[in-house]
């Protein structure tokens, strides 16, 4: 069984994040990432590189997958807001 330990092993190796956070219980999973290779991308495009970071495994090992994805900028003005 594939665990948030595991996935969040595959994306750090194949995309450099300032954060990131998976959770899960085996079937579904929610990542939350930030990285700077999401800048100037729309979220689509961003959702699809993680799905090709992941490869096969989308299709093989992880059966849900929800991601929340961040550049460092939007990550901190969010951190920021929440503050208040």
């Amino acid at each position: 069984m594939t665990t948030p330990e595991a996935i969040q092993g595959y994306i750090a190796g194949g995309l450099p994040c300032a954060h990131l956070e998976v959770e899960g219980d085996g079937q579904h999973f929610r990542a939350v990432i930030v990285s700077e290779k999401f800048a100037g991308l729309s979220r689509v495009r961003q959702h699809q590189l993680v799905y090709q970071v992941l490869g096969d495994r989308m299709r093989e090992e992880i059966h849900a997958l929800s991601l929340e994805t961040w550049t460092p900028e939007a990550w901190a003005a969010k951190a920021g807001a929440a503050r208040g």
